[in-house]
């Protein structure tokens, strides 16, 4: 029984609650009509009291001067359009959008789980907020910033926030508040969250939505941030590596330096953000005549003044450079939230993969759960924006041959095209052709025999971008860290070209460069920032200027353990590819042959050239994706 009493009353709160907006539309709708009734009251009763009077009910117009008339048409265009412009250029520039207007919801937003969970909850508590304050004595949230890349869909759960809480959404880009008038900008802002605080009187709330808030909320001159950004090193070169990610956190100090005007922009967001709660027209009238009358009253007497009426209004913004925002604006009472859209994980990309091919034709191949799950394999480091423009450039491929939807052949060449460009035909010598061949083929070996838990992607010898050839190879599974052997494993896979042109030509090109740059870094960020070589030193830590490489070039002790490390991991290569220099001509002549090769080829290449069977590659049969 009293389980029974406790889950009533939680019902009954949860359903005033959840009718916190619409009672406060109801109320503004029961206003509204009153003052139309009043109104037309009125109206009627100036009418009857002219029709009784024996006057007509609309007064004669009087007779004017032509001239005069003219004089006075003339001066009141002038004046219209002097006001007009002044009105026009701090009008609020944003657009308007209803609940109904909007088909996304927070279902829709795929790959963002825990963002959406927290989203959900911020806005069953946007739609409380009365009900939290007055029983709870709680402020809601007023402010959520939205950070993260590009693509991560910012601005779709904006919308599908705006459509599930069921009250206007009030979109506006920061650049559209810019303009060349002195002042403007200023009077824009105040005229925005005006017309969002009458939305929300309106219709009991509203949701603005502020894209690329950085436009107008740089930090003012003289205010010093710190940050400590994660900078992901990615190598594609004309050595043929790609795929590390190495992490470099650095404390980086910045000072934004900007002038007076936008400073003087900063400081009405800042002072907008803070100030919801105001007067509306006509309680500052009725203000006005109780301070007079007041004037007139001794103070027991004093009539009080009216006070500004709450609104319920959420303020979003979306930035993909939260670190160059004003510290004022991430302080509680302004954004009180901040929620970072970063790029989803395996589950996450599979997750968006079931969603977009939902909607897009595609092949009986595709709706395979493995070919599916090899696709959110080889796509980490993808936004949601970028998926799905890899299925539309795949769809491009189907049409572009005639078929009716995507095959797993079209993704693969999309993903070549995107990822590393478009094929440029070159006029190689034998000899060119196959000295790239063999360097190539040497970064492949040397991946596929060190590093089995990699994926071997693309490996080709036409010219794409600035790269002659190149291997591309990921990780099979979302990969946060890396231990020291899997370091090392990379560096050898970047001294692969460099070794197999020494062994088949007994000479070097200059193809390896970038190779060597590559391993360099990777080199320095063992000794210099992991700890991983013979000292735990860290040379990320020194206030000198530079990067890693060069802070450890300059010091001798570091130099030479950066040597040191190179050294040992080539002779562990030529050791490799000495004894396997069968698979290295295997996988060379079948570049000769095909000139590129995707996915399960190049293992496949491998596994035969291994056991001892020749290879066909034209029977694609057997092969899988990501094998």
């Amino acid at each position: 029984m009293a389980s029974d009493t406790v889950l009533g009353r939680h019902r009954a709160l949860e359903n005033e609650r959840l009718d916190d907006v619409g009672r406060e539309r109801a109320r503004g709708q029961r206003r509204r009509l009153s003052r139309v009734l009043l109104a037309g009251v009125a109206v009627a009763g100036y009418c009857w009291w002219r029709y009784l009077s024996g006057n007509p009910i609309l007064p004669a117009l009087p007779s004017i001067d032509p001239f005069l008339l003219t004089v006075i048409i003339f001066f009141g265009l002038m004046t219209a359009v002097t006001l007009g412009t002044m009105t026009f250029t701090g009008r609020s520039p944003h657009v308007l959008y209803r609940p109904e207007q909007i088909e996304v919801r927070i279902s829709d937003v795929k790959g963002l789980a825990p963002v959406a969970e927290d989203v959900r909850r911020s806005l069953e508590l946007f739609r409380s907020a009365m009900t939290f304050k007055r029983k709870m004595g709680g402020t809601a949230r007023r402010g959520i910033l939205f950070e993260g890349s590009p693509g991560t869909g910012k601005t779709h759960m904006a919308k599908a926030m705006a459509a599930e809480s069921g009250v206007p959404f009030l979109f506006v880009s920061a650049t559209a508040f810019q303009s060349s008038y002195y002042g403007a900008t200023g009077r824009k802002i105040r005229s925005f969250f005006k017309e969002l605080r009458k939305a929300a009187r309106r219709e009991g709330g509203a949701i603005a939505f502020i894209e690329e808030i950085d436009a107008i909320g740089l930090a003012r001159g003289g205010v010093s941030l710190s940050a400590t950004p994660a900078a992901a090193l990615h190598s594609t070169d004309c050595g043929g590596l790609s795929g590390l990610t190495v992490l470099n956190t650095a404390p980086v100090q910045v000072e934004r330096m900007v002038s007076s005007d936008v400073g003087a922009v900063v400081n009405e967001l800042l002072v907008q953000m803070q100030s919801f709660d105001e007067l509306t027209g006509a309680q500052r009238a009725i203000g006005w005549g109780v301070d007079r009358i007041n004037l007139l009253l001794p103070a027991a007497r004093q009539l009080p003044r009216p006070r500004p009426e709450p609104v319920n209004v959420l303020v979003i913004a979306a930035t993909n450079r939260a670190d160059a925002l004003d510290p004022a604006l991430l302080r509680p009472g302004r954004f009180d939230r901040r929620m970072t859209f970063g790029l989803p994980d395996k589950a996450g990309r599979r997750e968006l993969i079931d969603h977009f091919l939902e909607r897009k034709a595609h092949e009986a191949e595709l709706a395979d759960p493995e070919h599916r799950d090899a696709l959110a394999g080889v796509t980490q480091g993808y936004s949601p924006v970028r998926i799905e423009n890899l299925l539309d450039e795949a769809l491009v491929n189907a049409v572009r041959r005639g078929a009716a939807g995507m095959s797993w052949s079209d993704l693969e060449q999309a993903r070549l095209v995107t990822e590393v460009g478009l094929g440029q035909p070159v006029g190689y010598t034998d000899h060119e052709l196959r000295l790239i061949a063999t360097h190539e083929a040497g970064h492949a070996v040397a991946a596929w025999l060190l590093a089995p838990h990699r994926r071997l992607e693309i490996l080709t010898i036409i010219k794409r971008a600035n790269s002659l050839g190149l291997l591309a190879h990921g990780d099979r599974d979302d990969v946060y860290t890396r231990s020291k052997a899997e370091l090392g494993a990379l560096i050898s896979i970047a001294f692969g070209g460099q070794v197999a042109e020494e062994l088949f030509f007994g000479d070097v090109s200059t193809g390896p460069a970038g190779d060597l740059t590559y391993a360099t870094t990777v080199a320095a960020q063992m000794i210099g920032s992991a700890g991983m070589g013979g000292t735990l030193i860290s040379f990320a830590a020194s206030a000198g200027g530079g990067d890693l490489v060069s802070r450890l070039m300059g010091d001798a002790e570091g130099r030479k353990m950066l040597e040191e490390l190179l050294a040992t991991r080539k002779q562990v290569t030529r050791e490799l590819l000495e004894h396997n220099q069968h698979l290295v001509e295997a996988l060379r002549d079948a570049l000769l042959e095909r000139h590129e090769l995707i996915g399960g080829e190049i293992g496949r290449v491998l596994t035969e050239a291994q056991s001892g069977q020749s290879v066909d590659l034209r029977d694609r049969s057997a092969l899988r994706p990501g094998s």
